[in-house]
């Protein structure tokens, strides 16, 4: 990597930005390369930024620091108290809940396969580098969720005290004077999250590796409406390999995240107003991230505020089009399935669970032994 950024480097003298564009992104592709991200065949790995390379050592790092109470401001939370293993990295609230009490104005979505997301949260189109998302729950006052802010130093001081940080921070950055800084725990916390991929569910075997009972008659026929955008629908929203829309990977082109509306509210009210708070557009009134599907069953409640209880409500909600309202999603129109068809579609759902997510150590909390 650091022959890469020596090439980036005289590049820019001697081509100019475009050459040194063209190199980054290549450089990009080299991060996400090297670290053994233990993909299946067909599965390319996610896009890597060029400033913060993968490795082992930074990934645990990550896990340590994601699993870590003192990085909230009176010690009582983590990164993992709202996106849980067990719960495919969510935290089974309608609103998550802050380290000071507050609630959030939408649910803890999934981290799983967030590396290949274009947009990382429900309605900031702004948001697309996971390093600099940390700095929101960490030091954010609207609302509290870490509660860090104001608290930078007292956060460094902690770290510093711990015996493992002071083993692995100058290891994992060995070029800065003092690796104990909020960018580096930022970009740490962003290479654990990166690691964390979902491709070993019921589906996948079957539609992947060919499996043919990997899933049922049932789950077979569920598929079709999903991808049938006469009956169900459900892919003009939830599409692609991850059932989330537009998936950026290393060398891939550029895409955009895509927002939408769908009908729960007549109107949406700040600051629960989807991407409009951002942009400032009225047309953007309520249009919010399709989340993933992937393990779908273990992360209710659904929709960006909690407000459906469970996969049969959302059925009734699709079912029924949504409010009338012009700004509404092309795709939210009236899908009228049959109970047989509801039943199959939510067996095709319940194989998108990959049991050994929610147990591979890789992910699991790795102070849990020494408390």
């Amino acid at each position: 990597m650091s022959r890469t950024i020596h090439l980036l480097c005289g590049a820019t003298c001697r081509t100019g930005l475009r050459k040194f564009a063209l190199l980054l992104a290549a450089a990009a592709a080299l991060c996400a390369q090297d670290f053994d991200w233990r993909l299946r065949p067909r599965f390319a790995p996610p896009s890597v930024p060029a400033d913060n390379p993968m490795s082992a050592e930074k990934v645990e790092l990550g896990r340590r620091l994601f699993y870590d109470s003192r990085l909230s401001g009176n010690g009582t939370q983590s990164c993992a108290t709202c996106h849980r293993q067990e719960l495919a990295f969510t935290d089974g609230l309608a609103h998550a809940v802050g380290s000071t009490g507050q609630l959030h104005p939408r649910s803890s979505m999934s981290l799983v396969n967030i590396a290949y997301a274009p947009a990382l949260t429900w309605a900031d189109p702004n948001l697309s580098d996971l390093a600099p998302q940390a700095l929101a729950p960490m030091f954010g006052t609207d609302p509290v969720e870490l509660g860090l802010k104001g608290m930078e130093q007292t956060l460094l001081a902690r770290l510093r005290k711990e015996p493992i940080y002071q083993s692995l921070f100058p290891r994992v950055f060995p070029q800065s004077a003092d690796p104990f800084t909020v960018e580096n725990v930022t970009k740490a916390l962003a290479a654990f999250e990166r690691s964390i991929i979902s491709t070993r569910s019921p589906y996948d075997r079957y539609r992947y590796d060919g499996v043919e009972d990997a899933i049922s008659a049932a789950a077979k026929r569920g598929e079709k409406l999903f991808f049938s955008g006469e009956k169900a629908g459900c892919f003009q929203c939830h599409g692609g390999w991850n059932f989330s829309g537009p998936v950026r990977f290393a060398g891939g082109p550029a895409v955009e995240a895509e927002f939408h509306n769908t009908g729960l509210r007549a109107f949406y009210k700040a600051p629960n107003n989807g991407i409009e708070r951002h942009t400032g557009r009225p047309s953007d009134n309520g249009r919010f991230k399709a989340p993933t599907l992937r393990n779908i069953v273990l992360t209710a409640p659904y929709m960006h505020d909690g407000s459906i209880l469970t996969l049969e409500g959302v059925l009734d909600h699709y079912a029924s089009g949504g409010k009338a309202i012009p700004n509404k999603s092309p795709a939210m129109r009236s899908h009228k399935l049959t109970p047989q068809q509801r039943a199959d579609l939510i067996e095709f759902l319940k194989t998108l669970t990959d049991v050994e997510l929610l147990r591979d150590p890789r992910w699991s909390d790795p102070w849990k032994a020494q408390r």
